[in-house]
């Protein structure tokens, strides 16, 4: 391969990856955006029949508690809530 071709592949292999990160930079904004709302269903799925609100599946979601407990603080704080509104959760 010739120095030409090289630098003529180089020069496609770089649109190529340009490309490509132009089609994912709107897509994973869209899928980070989504997994988000979904984790802030769960969450309040969990955290609001500590607030009042029945939960039809407490049954299922009773073993997430541990797991999801950690991210409770930035899930409120999304929300615009600068303290926890529940007594029982510190985490500020």
């Amino acid at each position: 391969m010739s120095a030409a071709d090289s630098s003529w592949w180089a020069l496609l292999q770089q649109l190529l990856r340009g490309y490509d990160q132009s089609l994912r930079l709107g897509h994973d904004a869209e899928v980070k955006r989504e997994l988000q709302e979904q984790e802030d269903l769960i969450l309040l799925m969990l955290f609001g029949e500590a607030m009042g609100l029945p939960n039809p599946a407490s049954y299922y979601t009773l073993e997430l508690y541990p797991a999801l407990i950690e991210s409770y603080h930035e899930w409120h704080q999304r929300m615009g809530m600068d303290h926890s509104p529940l007594d029982h959760i510190r985490c500020c």
